[in-house]
């Protein structure tokens, strides 16, 4: 999971319970925060903390600017970082998710720049992808098994040796740091595709008149049907890392096509959930100016705090345009951050019996324990109840993807 601001740690584990904190491991505990946006210049005991480590790990956020093009700051901020304090025989893991071959045309000539040192010579590097998934209690860092890669068969082995002390699911030593590197975008790239066939598929059944989750329970009884759902994709890193793969092949002459249509129907479901709902009052007899809708959940995704790109934003932009009045609640999100980064205010109490519509965007447990009757309550007359995801059963809502 990205962390929110890029930081390095050196420590001997990762803080405990603190799966999405971004970590820097080497021989002894300290803690290197980097500007995300800032000058890297640091006090120099913080350099001092790390200067006698000889293992570094480097976790920081891979995010992409408004183009949608790679942005590798972070990653040349944390790497100018140890650069000042790599000595000869030091090895740097990088664990963020970047296009193939990112590490060795990157991040190297940055480490060797600043310490002047020379690669597989006085210094050496190693990947090994995060692999976490936000919110899931069960599996964990140290439950996930870990891919790991070293710069020469000797790194690669100490490398792997060094995860598998700590990684109970146990360690796969891929070939070469590209083929880790690989490996981890073509995950979230998978997944992103995935979601965009459902994505496609429930528009197409919505036109058909046929409830999507029916016949995903129907095609789901054969064996090999995989479990996927339609919903928004957010977060940073399903939604943005098929970019590093498509800008990686872009830059070495290939376009692609798959991977790219999957992303434009993902990002076009704010608006398709919107337009849909807009449509649904309008059958009801409503005015959709000044129309009141009540937006529950906000975060990227259920039971987890995290709103980074939460496409959840799109779906509310979406029915504003469109003259909508949208509240937004969410039990898990911070408030001051939802408005700092999207401008939004959260209320904590919604209203009874005044909203026009209302979307069951995000359902976190505690939305999920609710009945269609709890959440009708805040409907006017004649209110159209979405339920985006299906958490409730079949018939209880006016809509759901």
């Amino acid at each position: 999971m990205r962390p929110c601001h890029p930081t390095a740690w050196t420590s001997t584990s990762r803080p405990s319970g603190a799966a999405s904190t971004p970590v820097l491991t080497a021989a002894r505990p300290a803690r290197l925060t980097i500007s995300p946006t800032g000058s890297n210049k640091l006090d120099r005991h913080r350099m001092d903390d790390i200067a006698d480590c000889t293992v570094f790990i480097v976790t920081v956020p891979t995010p992409i600017d408004d183009y949608k093009t790679p942005d590798l700051t972070p990653l040349v901020k944390a790497s100018e970082s140890v650069g000042k304090v790599l000595k000869s025989g030091d090895i740097v893991i990088f664990e963020s998710t970047v296009y193939p071959g990112a590490t060795e045309e990157v991040c190297v000539p940055v480490l060797e720049r600043v310490s002047g040192l020379k690669f597989n010579e006085d210094f050496y590097a190693g990947y090994s992808p995060e692999r976490i998934n936000p919110g899931d209690k069960e599996h964990r860092v140290t439950t996930i098994m870990k891919v790991t890669s070293g710069s020469t068969p000797a790194i690669a082995e100490e490398v792997d040796a060094l995860y598998a002390d700590i990684i109970t699911a146990g360690t796969h030593k891929a070939s070469s740091i590209k083929v880790a590197e690989a490996a981890k975008v073509i995950e979230n790239t998978q997944r992103d595709l995935n979601i965009a066939l459902m994505n496609e598929l429930a528009m197409i059944f919505a036109k058909l008149g046929i409830d999507t989750h029916e016949v995903l329970a129907a095609a789901g009884t054969k064996w090999n049907f995989l479990p996927f759902k339609p919903g928004l994709v957010g977060g940073h890193c399903i939604g943005v890392d098929p970019y590093y793969l498509t800008h990686k092949a872009q830059a070495i002459g290939y376009h692609s096509e798959i991977i790219l249509a999957g992303r434009r129907t993902n990002d076009g479901m704010g608006p398709y959930v919107a337009s849909e709902l807009v449509k649904a009052m309008i059958k009801a007899g409503h005015t959709i100016a000044n129309a009141r809708v009540l937006v529950m959940g906000f975060t990227f995704k259920e039971n987890c705090p995290d709103l980074r790109n939460t496409r959840v934003i799109d779906v509310v932009k979406e029915l504003q345009d469109f003259g909508c009045q949208v509240d937004v609640t969410d039990c898990w999100a911070d408030s001051a951050e939802a408005e700092h980064e999207y401008g939004i205010r959260l209320i904590d109490k919604p209203e009874a019996a005044v909203y026009d519509g209302v979307l069951l965007a995000v359902p976190h447990r505690e939305y999920a324990a609710l009945s269609a009757a709890d959440l009708r309550g805040y409907l006017n007359a004649g209110g159209v109840l979405f339920d985006m995801k299906g958490t409730l059963p079949l018939g209880d809502a006016d809509l759901r993807l």
